[in-house]
């Protein structure tokens, strides 16, 4: 078994901070996209879509995409559970990841792509657009700070695949234009309180 990762890329880190917390540890291997070696064919073989993370089995078998991975260990390691034990955690905590997806991580990426100078000359961008996903960040992030008022992580009182989704999304968007604003003091205590776990770093 072998992770096709790469080295900061949000999905990817979803994926390491994940198996850190479980405890589980599998040879990767880092594929450098400023290379074009997602690009090239022997990568497109295993990946057609050229994206980062991709679990490989021993018998040839690609899993892709990070919550696909997150969930074939979940099913393998339990413990801790990072998806909930009973049917309505599970169904709540899916909730919060998906939520954490729609209208966090992806507006904060779209900020990155369409205003950040990295991406010129690499993919469209729409300036107009991006700024229009910026102030949608900002409102998300006043929206969740709310929500965190009275409970420690996300989706209730333990950290979840929906805190790992919404850190990472964080870390990015901390270091691309959509930093959490100083008056948000629920939120910035939630992103202290995950980024200070030992798995962080993963």
């Amino acid at each position: 078994m072998k992770l096709y990762d790469l080295k900061n890329g949000l999905n990817p880190r979803r994926v390491r901070i994940f198996l850190a917390e479980k405890g589980i540890s599998i040879p990767s291997e880092f594929v450098d996209m400023m290379k074009g070696e997602n690009k090239a064919q022997t990568y497109l073989a295993i990946n057609p879509m050229g994206l980062m993370p991709v679990l490989e089995f021993d018998d040839g078998t690609h899993l892709a995409e990070s919550i696909a991975i997150c969930r074939y260990f979940e099913e393998l390691h339990p413990q801790p559970p990072l998806f909930g034990t009973t049917t309505l955690e599970r169904a709540q905590i899916e909730m919060w990841n998906r939520r954490m997806e729609l209208e966090i991580q992806l507006p904060i990426q779209d900020v990155f792509v369409h205003l950040n100078a990295f991406w010129a000359g690499r993919r469209p961008q729409v300036p107009e657009y991006g700024r229009v996903q910026q102030a949608r960040v900002l409102e998300r992030m006043a929206w969740l700070n709310r929500e965190l008022a009275d409970r420690p992580y996300i989706a209730g009182d333990h950290y979840t695949v929906a805190d790992i989704t919404a850190q990472c999304a964080f870390v990015m968007g901390k270091g691309t234009g959509s930093k959490i604003p100083d008056d948000l003091t629920n939120l910035i205590r939630w992103f202290d309180l995950v980024t200070s776990r030992p798995t962080a770093r993963a």
